[in-house]
């Protein structure tokens, strides 16, 4: 992992690279420091590439997903985060990801170019794998092609497009399998995820693959059993991820707001976006349960704990030696308003998911504005205040996840190197090792509801709470699995926790035609009969016929 010390200067390379480029060739031709853009190195789009996704994964898995896997929830404007209020979902961020990488790719296609090659591929796996797993069927095959006229691409189908990024993975492991010493012109303070490390990102490559593989498991048993098998029997030709220091991480560096943790406090001095954000109870009960040491790293303590006294006078409420005490009947009416009890707990108190249209008034908030400084219930930590930090990075893939997925293939009996158990503490032991908290493992791993059970919900579970920041794949595990267990709040759109994006209004207007065609395909539920087939709740082509995940 690199911090991106440095994405300031190349952004300011990029972006005069791209005004160099759009002068008239008069000009160009005249100006001494101008850039040939058919010169350009490819290093040139790489941060810009690298940066961008890791943006989306943290706006998605730190965002909006975060509520939806019960990570978090919002005590203000949080409609789309806690009850499932969603809208027009647009996928351009992702093909303006694509178009750069695509760029970078075909800077990339002459001799000597093989590493830069190998990660525009391993990027165009990365950020068309997240179109598909969010929409569905996409356009692929014909994308990226507007300056040729094809400004209506078909969506390929959903299954084409996995096998078609797997392929993107098997070449970028094959140009990235020389060693290090037989690479020129790698640019490392381009790279904010390995800084040039060829070993490093030939391992995303497989790791990535394995991701994938396990994705389409249910629908692609034999494919996802003989890719997880051969990458997982060839460390040699398929190095992979397996401890935290390979993560692929893009740390924020806080110099603006634009590279800085999305909820900070340095460029939001009113605190709105940290103090509306709230751990969710479902996570911090499992943590509590689980004695989880990473618990006090990423919530706040409540400040003043509530207690509830029958023996104190009808309207008692006072704070007494740092807690409020109240009296039976204030605590009879709350229930009686909100249908939830006071939560009584003196260390952590997390926000039920969607459980009202008040959310702020959680456990007598007394401050009941908006984004309210809620003395009763957990902030985040407060590192999330900050807009740079050792922890606050963007997470694309890592360890932890890597072996969680070895061992739920073990679990298949799927051949792995190693049982279910041994990966699945490899995982703890990773995420632990990526959170600073490396000292904790022992005893963790021996508690109660950690100790290996062979259960796929236990393997799922903690991969959920491992994808803490990071919460889009929890998601896209849970719709496969059904794991971990979450009930929908009380004021949610549907009972049902969704499974997909809605196609947006741009490719309803500009693109009818083919965007129907996909809409067609979906299959509906009992969740999504008032929506049509562009529903939240229509199931893709990777959930049909699963039964999953509901």
């Amino acid at each position: 992992m690199y911090t991106i010390k440095n994405k300031i200067s190349a952004a300011l390379v990029l972006f005069l690279f791209f005004v160099a480029s759009c002068q008239d060739l008069e000009e160009l031709n005249i100006n001494p420091n101008g850039v040939d853009p058919a010169k350009a190195s490819p290093a040139l789009l790489l941060s810009t590439v690298l940066t961008y996704t890791g943006q989306n994964v943290v706006g998605l898995g730190f965002g909006d997903l975060a509520g939806v896997m019960q990570h978090t929830q919002k005590d203000g404007w949080g409609g789309s985060h806690d009850n499932y209020e969603w809208s027009d979902q647009n996928w351009g961020g992702f093909y303006s990801i694509l178009r750069n990488t695509e760029e970078m790719l075909k800077k990339s296609e002459g001799p000597g170019q093989e590493f830069y090659q190998g990660v525009a591929l391993i990027m165009k796996a990365y950020n068309y794998g997240m179109i598909t797993d969010l929409w569905g069927d996409a356009p692929f095959s014909e994308a990226l092609q507007g300056e040729a006229g094809n400004l209506k691409p078909a969506y390929d189908p959903q299954r084409d497009i996995y096998i078609g990024i797997l392929g993107y993975l098997q070449t970028a492991n094959t140009l990235l399998s020389k060693s290090q010493s037989e690479y020129s012109g790698i640019n490392s303070v381009q790279d904010v995820v390995y800084s040039g490390s060829v070993t490093k990102w030939r391992k995303f490559a497989n790791s990535l693959a394995l991701r994938y593989y396990m994705r389409i498991s249910l629908k692609e048993s034999a494919i996802a059993k003989e890719g997880i098998e051969l990458i997982a029997g060839n460390p040699g030709e398929y190095p992979l991820i397996l401890d935290a220091s390979d993560d692929a991480n893009i740390s924020y560096i806080g110099n603006s707001p634009s590279d800085s943790w999305p909820c900070n406090t340095t460029f939001d001095q009113s605190e709105t976006n940290w103090r509306r954000l709230k751990m969710c109870s479902t996570l911090i009960e499992k943590l509590q349960a689980l004695d989880d040491p990473r618990l006090p790293l990423w919530a706040s303590r409540i400040e003043i704990p509530i207690k509830v006294d029958p023996s104190q006078p009808d309207g008692y409420d006072e704070i007494v030696g740092g807690t409020r005490i109240i009296a039976q009947d204030v605590a009879d009416t709350y229930v009686e308003n909100f249908g939830v009890p006071i939560d009584e707990d003196t260390e952590y108190v997390g926000l039920p998911p969607a459980w009202s249209i008040v959310p702020q008034a959680y456990n007598l908030c007394p401050n009941l504005e908006q984004a309210p400084l809620n003395p009763h219930a957990s902030h985040l930590s407060v590192i999330y205040k900050s807009a740079a930090g050792p922890h606050l990075k963007s997470r694309l893939i890592t360890a932890a996840e890597v072996n969680f997925i070895l061992a739920e293939a073990a679990l298949k009996g799927w051949t792995t190197g190693a049982t279910a158990q041994v990966h699945y503490e490899a995982s703890i032991k990773a995420s632990l090792d990526a959170w600073e908290l490396s000292d904790a493992y022992d005893t963790y791993i021996a508690g109660a509801g950690v100790a290996y059970n062979g259960t796929l919900e236990q393997i799922i579970e903690q991969k959920w709470i491992a994808g803490w920041t990071a919460a889009a794949e929890s998601w896209f595990d849970y719709r496969r699995t059904g794991f971990p267990a979450l009930l929908p709040g009380t004021i949610v759109v549907r009972n049902a926790i969704p499974v997909r994006f809605l196609y947006g209004t741009n490719e309803l207007l500009y693109n009818p035609d083919r965007v129907n065609d996909a809409i067609q395909k979906l299959e509906e539920t009992a969740f999504s009969s008032t929506d049509g087939k562009n529903s939240p709740w229509s199931k893709m082509w990777l959930l049909q016929g699963t039964g999953k995940p509901w």
